[in-house]
């Protein structure tokens, strides 16, 4: 029971559970995407194929893990905060994707097609994910009882 003055539902709350719903598909499809494309990467290039497809996985990780988590990690901070964060956040996977391709380019022991479908498929598939998840999600514009808008 909530004490009088007090909403009966945090925005908040409804916000940080969007969030949840976003990581824990994003991991779903994530871990749908390593069984197939270490599958298929064996099945077109053998173990480069799995190496692609390994690494496509993890860098889309990288990229839409670090989003998702970065915005649940600030879901009660201010707005500024919150986008400071997934700024910085942004930047942070930039350096790592360049830095990883960087280290990979001349090598042979992963199949550049694989790594780019896997990536293509989890970092789009993620973002239609998150998408599906905040149109679904019951975020409240006002403050229920509170008369005015929900806090930033």
């Amino acid at each position: 029971m909530t004490s009088p003055g007090t909403p009966a539902h945090d925005p908040h709350d409804a916000t940080r559970a969007v969030f949840r719903t976003a990581l824990r598909d994003m991991l779903l499809l994530l871990a749908v995407l390593v069984v197939l494309g270490v599958g298929l990467g064996y099945l077109l290039a053998g173990l480069p194929g799995v190496w692609g497809a390994l690494i496509g996985a993890g860098l889309a990780l990288l990229f839409s893990g670090t989003t998702v988590v970065s915005m649940l990690l600030t879901a009660r901070k201010p707005a500024t905060t919150m986008a400071a964060v997934v700024m910085g956040a942004w930047l942070g996977k930039i350096v790592v994707l360049i830095a990883v391709l960087a280290l990979i380019r001349g090598e042979d022991f992963y199949h550049r097609g694989v790594l780019a479908a896997v990536l293509f498929a989890g970092v789009i598939g993620s973002a239609l994910l998150d998408l599906r998840a905040v149109r679904v999600g019951r975020v409240p514009y006002v403050t229920p009882g509170g008369g005015g808008p929900a806090p930033a």
